[in-house]
């Protein structure tokens, strides 16, 4: 039996981006994913296993984004976003050939990638990336987990009967694209509370009142389990998991830092095993995995992490108007001017350095820990997947050695969150403390000076969207049911964290802003018109073409139904 278990989780999530943009902000980030991360994870899953080797890991698709993926939409769009990347690197390579510049052959390799990219997507995976994920599920090589339906900030969400409506859409989704229940969850920005007298962090949204804590939606609604990050478990010092890649948020922090006070830690307890959460009497608990932070800080790290090593390709500076990348990090510490070109040849061995390193890290910290109650240790490392090929373009082959160097070490293996929850129930029920993964562990990244004017908006929509499904979800009469529809919607739309990150950050603010703007918009235009249809008026024909517009825009999860939002319940 091996002495140590390795749960992988790669989660992916993107805001809906469809008919909202394309460039620098809106379907070029779903493009560039799907492209750089996700086909690549998938080569890497069946490579492993034409070579004998199940990669036994987890892999979280957001309902969002799985939605959009399956969109014909974005299968057209990317379709000529892969042309667009190849026809720009055709032309680098001949301006690079007239010139006698050296990135001639890298431009050729940047042709290349996109064309077997193009060819992969068209004919090996028939334009399906979800039903390319459902089929590794199907034959037991990884596990699917779903999310939140939007990636919704679940502890600052205003009202319980939000919370439902993200999980149960988020639950439906999944079974609608992967065919089965899901058993797994990743919480949005790994973001826990539990239940009590909760106060809205907002003047003048409400007054206090008691809350059911996240883990009751999810055992009400079938999940088994999730992650929390280290210092939920045990207190100490956190470990951000986004400071060292936005300096926007190093600035924000030093506002914060002052006011942040670990809790004492609990050496008692370790993140190398499973534990249940309860923190109401008589509900069924639901068991977590806490994220182990050695293993975590060696990719999240942009100072002592594998991707900020010099060999690998840099991710800031590229070349325009086609926008591929040439060169290299170099140092940590290199300005955009002085990056030096890439070579290709050299990250090999590096790649199979560091993941060596990574295997024998596991490895390491599963014999120090040794045997607990009897079963091995688990080390669960949980990552945003778009770290692996976009952010950090050697990610997935690193992922493919160490995959494979884990696969020939009998001392640890790979396991899915099911696979060893199964293997390894539970045998304590622990309290959590409320928190995130974010630096200082807490909301700061989403709640602060510069986004709390976009929870008011929400606390406001998600209690008219309340009131709305308790008067109207009982009723199927057009176009009142339609609208009603649409109106959940907006709401959940508008209750991506992505907004309130992407604020915070600096990386896409006027684009989130703009968002979160006109989701807030177009749900109080909804609510109109569906109170005006509930009173007995017509529509004018102005106002049908503005519905038509939204409807379109907005085209995502078909089975959303109103009634979640009408009241909370309690099994």
């Amino acid at each position: 039996m091996a002495r140590g278990k390795l749960v992988f989780v790669l989660h992916s999530h993107l805001p809906y981006v469809i008919s909202h943009g394309k460039w620098p902000h809106g379907m070029d980030w779903l493009n560039e994913a799907a492209a750089e991360t996700y086909m690549p994870i998938l080569q890497v899953m069946e490579k492993l296993i034409s070579e004998g080797i199940s990669p036994q890991i987890t892999i979280g698709l957001t309902p969002v984004l799985t939605e959009m993926l399956a969109d014909e939409t974005f299968k057209d769009e990317f379709k000529s976003y892969l042309q667009t990347k190849i026809d720009a690197a055709a032309v680098d390579a001949e301006e690079f050939y007239r010139t006698g510049d050296p990135r001639h052959d890298l431009a050729r390799l940047w042709e290349t990638f996109y064309t077997e990219m193009r060819e992969y997507f068209n004919y090996s995976l028939h334009r399906d990336i979800p039903g390319a994920f459902k089929r590794l599920q199907d034959e037991g090589h990884i596990e699917i987990i779903t999310s939140a339906a939007t990636h919704g900030y679940l502890p600052l969400l205003g009202e319980d009967t939000a919370v439902q409506g993200q999980i149960k859409l988020g639950v439906e989704t999944y079974k609608k694209h992967y065919g089965r229940e899901p058993r797994g969850i990743w919480l949005p920005e790994c973001a826990y509370r539990p239940a009590y007298e909760w106060t809205p962090p907002v003047e003048g949204s409400g007054e206090p009142r008691p809350r059911k804590g996240v883990e009751e939606f999810l055992s009400e609604n079938g999940i088994r389990y999730f992650i929390v990050d280290t210092h939920l478990l045990r207190g100490g010092k956190t470990q951000g998991v986004y400071i060292d890649r936005f300096d926007a948020l190093k600035q924000l922090w030093k506002n914060f830092e002052s006011q942040y006070h670990p809790a004492e830690e609990d050496a008692e307890k370790t993140p190398h095993k499973l534990y249940y959460v309860s923190s109401v009497e008589g509900k069924g608990p639901v068991a977590f995995f806490t994220r182990d932070q050695e293993t975590g800080v060696q990719v999240w790290s942009g100072e002592h992490g594998y991707p900020g090593d010099g060999s690998y390709l840099d991710f800031h500076k590229k070349h325009f108007p086609g926008g591929h990348r040439y060169w290299r990090v170099t140092s940590a510490k290199t300005d955009l001017a002085d990056k030096q070109l890439y070579d290709p040849e050299s990250v090999q061995a590096r790649i199979l350095e560091n993941a060596i390193h990574f295997k024998d890290l596991v490895r390491d910290i599963a014999r120090d820990e040794g045997m607990i109650d009897g079963k091995p240790p688990m080390i669960c490392a949980p990552y945003d997947a778009e770290l692996y090929g976009h952010w950090w373009f050697e990610g997935p082959r690193w992922l493919y050695a160490v995959l494979k160097e884990v696969a020939l070490d009998p001392d640890i293996e790979t396991s899915t969150m099911s696979g060893y929850y199964e293997e390894n129930p539970p045998m304590q029920v622990v309290s959590l403390p409320e928190g995130s993964w974010g630096q200082g562990g807490f909301h700061w990244i989403w709640l602060n000076d510069w986004t709390s004017w976009t929870w008011k908006h929400v606390y406001e929509d998600e209690k008219l969207m309340q009131e709305a499904a308790v008067k109207y979800s009982d009723r199927t009469d057009e176009p009142l049911a339609s609208l009603l529809k649409q109106l959940a919607r907006e709401l959940v739309l508008l209750e991506s964290s992505d907004w309130q990150f992407l604020i915070s950050t600096w990386s896409a603010r006027d684009y989130a802003e703009m968002r979160f703007t006109r989701h807030h918009e177009d749900f109080r235009y909804i609510l109109g018109l569906l109170n005006k249809v509930a009173a007995g008026e017509s529509l004018t024909d102005s106002e049908r073409e503005r519905c038509r517009t939204i409807y379109e825009r907005d085209d995502i999860f078909a089975g959303i139904d109103p009634k979640w939002w009408a009241k909370v319940e309690y099994p």
